[in-house]
C-alpha cells in the first residue's frame, strides 16, 4: 500500500449512509473499519447506535466497537489512544484503516492531536455537583463566565457534563479550559479526510426519521427498558446522553406520550445533523462528496485510491 498516507476518514452526518458506502468500499480495496462513534463502543447498545450485524462484521473487520460496559467513561483521548494502535495494526496486514463515523470531537482528536488537559478527578466532579445541586447549573454557567468565558460562551446554561467539565479543568489547572485547548500536540497520523455533506437536506431529514422509525421496529425501546432494569444506570452518564437513548429514558421514566417521544427523537438527531455537517465544513482540506449523488460510491473509492 502506498505510504503517503496512514489512513482515511470517511466522516459524514447520521443517517446518510456511511456506514453502506463503507462496505461497498470493501468489496474492491482491501480495508478494515475503524468506528469513530461516541456510542457504538458501548456494549449493549445496538439497536439505537445503528452497530452494524453481526453479518457485516463478519464481512470486513471492524474496530472499536462494544469496548466499555455502558456504566463506563470513554473519552476523545482513548478513542485517540484506541484508533491509532488499530490503524498500526491493520497497516501491518497490508490494508486500509478506514475510519467511518460522526463522531466529530474524535475526528479533531484524531487529525489535530490532543490538548493537554488535566485527567478526571472524581472528588472534583462531585464538589462541583454537589454545588450545582444547591444553587442550579445556570449559576455554575455563569460561575464559568467569570474564569472562562471563550468556553462558557460556546455552552448553553443547562450543559452539565460540559460545564462540570470545565470547572473541572480550571480548579486542577488553575488556567482556562480554552488556554489548554490552544495548545494542540501534532497529530501522529497522516490522514485523508472525506466529507460526505448532502446537497438534499431534505432528503437527509427523510432518511433521519425512516431510520428512527426502523429502529423503533427493531425493539430500541425494549433495549432502553433492559438497560434501565440493570439499576446501575442513570440518565446523566454519558452513554445514556446519547441521541435517541436520552429521549426514550425519559420516555419510559416519566411515561410521557410516545408521539410526543417520537418527535423529540428525530428532532433531536436532526439538530445532531446539522451540528455534524458544521464540523464538516470547517475541516478545510477535506474532499467533499454528495453521498446522495448516484456515483457516490464510485466517486469514493476514486479519492480513496488517490490517497
Amino acid at each position: 500500500m502506498a505510504a503517503s498516507i496512514d489512513a482515511v476518514l470517511l466522516l459524514g452526518p447520521t443517517a446518510c449512509g456511511k456506514s453502506a458506502l463503507a462496505l461497498e468500499l470493501a468489496r474492491t480495496i482491501p480495508l478494515e473499519i475503524v468506528s469513530i462513534d461516541s456510542a457504538q463502543v458501548y456494549r449493549g447498545m445496538d439497536i439505537g447506535t445503528a452497530k452494524p450485524s453481526a453479518a457485516e462484521r463478519a464481512q470486513v473487520p471492524h474496530h472499536l466497537i462494544d469496548l466499555r460496559d455502558p456504566s463506563q467513561p470513554y473519552s476523545a483521548a482513548d478513542f485517540v489512544r484506541d484508533a491509532t494502535r488499530a490503524i498500526g495494526a491493520i497497516m501491518n496486514r497490508d490494508k486500509l484503516p478506514l475510519v467511518v463515523g460522526g463522531t466529530m470531537l474524535y475526528a479533531r482528536a484524531l487529525r489535530e492531536g490532543l490538548s493537554k488537559l488535566p485527567a478526571a478527578d472524581a472528588k472534583v466532579r462531585a464538589r462541583i455537583t454537589a454545588r450545582a445541586m444547591e444553587v442550579g447549573w445556570p449559576a455554575l454557567h455563569a460561575e464559568l463566565a467569570r474564569v472562562d468565558p471563550a468556553t462558557a460562551a460556546r455552552l448553553p446554561p443547562n450543559d452539565r457534563q460540559r460545564i462540570q467539565r470545565a470547572l473541572e479543568i480550571h480548579e486542577l489547572a488553575g488556567t482556562p479550559m480554552s488556554a489548554l485547548l490552544a495548545a494542540i500536540n501534532a497529530p501522529p497520523l497522516r490522514l485523508r479526510t472525506i466529507a460526505l455533506l448532502p446537497a438534499d437536506r431534505a432528503e437527509l431529514h427523510r432518511r433521519i426519521e425512516a431510520r428512527f422509525d426502523a429502529m423503533l421496529a427493531a425493539g430500541f425501546l425494549d433495549e432502553v427498558r433492559a438497560l434501565m432494569k440493570r439499576g446501575d444506570l442513570s440518565p446523566d452518564l454519558p452513554s445514556m446522553r446519547s441521541v435517541g437513548y436520552r429521549q426514550a429514558w425519559r420516555h419510559l421514566a416519566q411515561r410521557t406520550p410516545f408521539a410526543e417521544f417520537r418527535a423529540a427523537g428525530i428532532a433531536a438527531t436532526r439538530q445532531l445533523a446539522k451540528r455534524q455537517i458544521t464540523w464538516l465544513r470547517s475541516m478545510r482540506d477535506a474532499i467533499v462528496a454528495d453521498p446522495f449523488d448516484a456515483d457516490a460510491a464510485r466517486e469514493v473509492e476514486r479519492i480513496v485510491r488517490a490517497a
